[in-house]
């Protein structure tokens, strides 16, 4: 057997793509024991080094510290790892995602090429597709909780495991620029296209006095609104209960929803939308601001008692997204933590 050769950066797509094929495998064993295999043998193939950049104690800071802008980040980089430690972090990738979302995160990644010849070398930061960091907090092998977190540049996907689950996905940022690629090779290419195509076909299949609830600003704002917070407050709940929408627009609601969701692996993704659903319809709101055209500066969020979507697309002339899914409970698997540690690490009673 040839071995496989290292491929350039414009070909990582590639990679994806055959990465991707795992994906497509019975899944044999739950998330987390996947999650923890993964993790495990990628830490197996790594130097001394590359562990120190790569591992933090769970209960370290910069588990929370996350970001989706071109910031200098902690962690092992892909482009410091070999061709085959790299797969094995793909690999770790695939765990936590469904196919669709294994390739969303690979072509953003691939993006950061285009991104660079559109700059023409010129912008304000590096664009490098294989500038995206594994960062591991905690022992995967071991039975206290731990975590994991692939970032980058409009990527940041953090998971927390806790008494063999998967407690959190959440907060999951993906962005692309440009949003729709208008020249060059790739022209054409939307990757999020049917967060951006869903979101408007809603409001615009909204009548008068639905759409005077739903939109609620004429003028977008330029930023989800959450940014990075690390500690997620809930937002006002502006807009349009789904309760009042018609069965056609709940169908095209809960598409939209699922765009998000299924984005992970199965187990995951129903684990998130059953909590949506349990919410009622009555919890759960659409809203929008900003214009209704392509083009035009625009945002939509979704939000019930559990969960919160956001997306926005304003910057560089309306092609430039940033979504991003968040646990109004359980950001950062904060919840099912206080449990464990209060049900696990509970100072003994005193002996009478």
């Amino acid at each position: 057997m040839h071995p496989l050769p290292r491929l350039p950066r414009f070909r990582f797509v590639f990679a994806s793509v055959l990465l991707g094929l795992s994906s497509l495998a019975a899944r044999a064993h739950t998330p987390a024991q996947e999650m923890s295999d993964a993790a495990q043998n990628l830490l197996a193939m790594l130097s001394p080094e590359q562990k120190a950049k790569i591992g933090f104690g769970f209960q370290d800071a910069e588990r929370v510290n996350w970001h989706f802008t071109p910031v200098v980040r902690k962690g092992l980089p892909l482009k410091e790892m070999t061709e085959p430690q790299r797969y094995l972090a793909y690999i770790l990738l695939d765990s936590a995602m469904s196919q669709r979302g294994f390739m969303k995160v690979a072509t953003i990644m691939s993006l950061e090429q285009t991104l660079g010849e559109l700059e023409g070398g010129k912008g304000p930061n590096p664009r490098d597709p294989e500038n995206y960091l594994v960062t591991i907090f905690g022992d995967p092998a071991g039975k206290d909780p731990w975590g994991w977190r692939w970032e980058g540049h409009h990527v940041s996907l953090n998971f927390v495991i806790t008494d063999g689950a998967v407690v959190t996905n959440a907060p999951a940022f993906l962005g692309t620029n440009p949003a729709e690629v208008k020249v060059g090779p790739r022209t054409g290419q939307f990757l999020l296209g049917v967060e951006e195509n869903l979101g408007r076909q809603l409001i615009k299949s909204l009548d008068d006095e639905q759409r005077k609830v739903a939109l609620y600003d004429t003028k977008a704002p330029t930023e989800i609104i959450t940014n990075i917070d690390r500690k997620l407050h809930v937002l006002t709940p502006v807009g349009l209960p789904v309760s009042k929408m018609t069965a056609a627009q709940q169908t095209t609601f809960w598409e939209l929803v699922h765009e998000y969701t299924d984005r992970f692996r199965g187990e995951l993704a129903d684990q998130d939308f059953k909590k949506i659903q349990t919410a009622g319809l009555d919890k759960l709101t659409f809203a929008w601001a900003g214009g209704l055209e392509p083009g035009q500066g625009h945002y939509y969020r979704i939000q019930g008692p559990t969960f919160l979507i956001e997306f926005d697309n304003t910057q560089n002339d309306a092609n430039h997204i940033h979504t991003v899914w968040r646990d109004l409970e359980n950001d950062f698997g904060d919840d099912p933590l206080a449990a464990h540690y209060a049900k696990d690490h509970a100072p003994a009673a005193p002996v009478k």
